[in-house]
C-alpha cells in the first residue's frame, strides 16, 4: 500500500500564562491510502491536537510545532505550506468532521449553500452546479428528501442529521483523507452506530482514508483497521484491531477496554473506571506517564520512559512489563482469542 500520510517525531506545545503545555510529545505514525486508523485515548491526551496539526489548524501563537517535527502528506511537507497552500490543501486534500456539528455549521446559511461553498472554492463550479452537487452529497449521506432539505437551516435538522451534513461537507471535494474528531460523542447509541456504518460505506465507495479520533474503544472495532492508543501526548501501544482487542499489552489499554460497558456482563456488576487523573503536561512525568495510575507500577516506571517493544510485525507497546527482567503478568482482559463483546 502506498503511504498517504507520514508523521514523524511530532511535538506540539501551547504557551499559556501558567507555562508550556506539552500537548503532543514525539509521536510517529503512517496512514496508507484508503486505510482506516483510530487514535484512542482520554480527553487531553493529544488526539485532537494531532488532528489539527495534520490539517494545519494549529494557531501560532499560542501553539508551537517544535523543530524536528514533520508531517508529510502525499510526499509534501505540510508544515512548510504557505497560507494559500494550506487553504487549497484543506477541503480538497484533507477534510475534518468536528465533534459538535451545531457549532461547526453556520446557523445563518442554508445547508445546501454550506456544502456548495467548498465546491465553488476548490472545484471552480458555478453556484448552480455546486447546489446540484450538494443535493447529490446529501443523498450520498442518506438524508431523505435531499432537494428540499438542502434549502433548510441547521436548526431544522436533528443531531444525527447535522452530523451527516458535516460528513457531506467534508467529502464534497473528494478528499484523500477524512479526519473524524469524536464524530459520535454528542449522539445517542443508535445514531452513533448509523454514523459509523455510514462512514464505513462511504470509505468503500470513495476510497477515502479515515483517521477516527475517539475516547471510546466500543466504536473502534467496527471501522478501524489499525489502532493507536495515546496517553499524555505519547503513543503507548499500536497495532491492528485484532492485536488491540484480542492481545492488548499495555495496562492503559487494559483499563480502556475494561471501562467500556459490555454485553456479556451481569446487569448488577459495577462499571469499571480508571482511577486517578492524567499527568499535568505543564510538567510531564520523568518515567512512564501512566505510572501513577497503574496497578503494575514498578520503581523503574517512575524513573525512565520504557523502550518500545515489538510484539509482532504489526504490534508495538511501550511498557516496562515487557522487559526481560520484569515480573510476568497475566493479561487481565482479551484472553488471547476470546474477543470482548461490546
Amino acid at each position: 500500500m502506498a503511504k498517504l500520510l507520514e508523521v514523524r517525531d511530532l511535538r506540539v506545545s501551547y504557551h499559556t500564562y501558567a507555562g508550556e503545555v506539552q500537548s503532543v510529545r514525539g509521536i510517529s505514525f503512517d496512514v496508507d491510502k484508503g486505510e482506516s486508523l483510530a487514535i484512542v485515548g482520554e480527553s487531553g491526551c493529544g488526539k485532537t491536537v494531532t488532528a489539527k496539526t495534520i490539517i494545519g489548524l494549529i494557531q501560532t501563537p499560542p501553539g508551537e510545532i517544535k523543530k524536528g517535527s514533520s508531517v508529510h502528506f502525499d510526499g509534501k511537507d505540510i508544515l512548510k505550506f504557505t497560507n494559500k497552500e494550506l487553504e487549497q490543501y484543506r477541503g480538497s486534500e484533507v477534510s475534518m468532521v468536528f465533534q459538535d456539528p451545531m457549532t461547526s455549521l453556520n446557523p445563518t446559511m442554508k445547508v445546501g449553500n454550506q456544502i456548495a461553498e467548498s465546491l465553488i472554492i476548490h472545484n471552480g463550479m458555478s453556484k448552480k452546479e455546486a447546489l446540484k452537487e450538494a443535493v447529490k452529497m446529501l443523498e450520498l449521506v442518506e438524508i431523505p428528501n435531499a432537494e428540499s432539505r438542502a434549502k433548510q437551516y441547521p436548526h431544522e435538522f436533528s443531531g444525527g442529521m447535522r452530523q451527516r451534513v458535516m460528513i457531506a461537507i467534508a467529502l464534497a471535494c473528494n478528499p484523500k483523507l477524512l479526519l473524524a474528531d469524536e464524530p459520535t460523542t454528542a449522539l445517542d447509541v443508535t445514531i452513533q452506530a448509523q454514523i459509523i456504518d455510514l462512514m464505513k460505506d462511504l470509505q468503500k465507495k470513495l476510497g477515502t482514508a479515515i483517521i477516527l479520533i475517539t475516547h471510546d474503544l466500543g466504536v473502534v472495532a467496527d471501522i478501524a483497521k489499525n489502532v493507536i492508543v495515546m496517553y499524555s501526548g505519547q503513543i503507548v501501544e499500536r497495532g491492528n484491531t485484532d492485536d488491540i482487542f484480542y492481545y492488548p499489552q499495555h495496562p492503559y489499554t487494559w483499563a480502556l477496554l475494561s471501562s467500556v460497558p459490555r454485553l456479556d456482563l451481569n446487569q448488577k456488576e459495577d462499571l469499571t473506571s480508571i482511577q486517578g487523573t492524567p499527568p499535568d503536561l505543564l510538567a510531564p512525568p520523568v518515567g512512564c506517564p501512566f505510572a501513577s495510575r497503574c496497578n503494575y507500577c514498578m520503581q523503574i516506571c517512575r524513573e525512565a520512559i520504557p523502550e518500545v517493544t515489538e510484539i509482532s510485525d504489526t504490534h508495538k507497546v511501550q511498557c516496562w512489563l515487557h522487559h526481560p527482567y520484569a515480573p510476568k503478568v497475566d493479561i487481565p482482559i482479551g484472553n488471547g482469542g476470546n474477543k470482548i463483546v461490546y
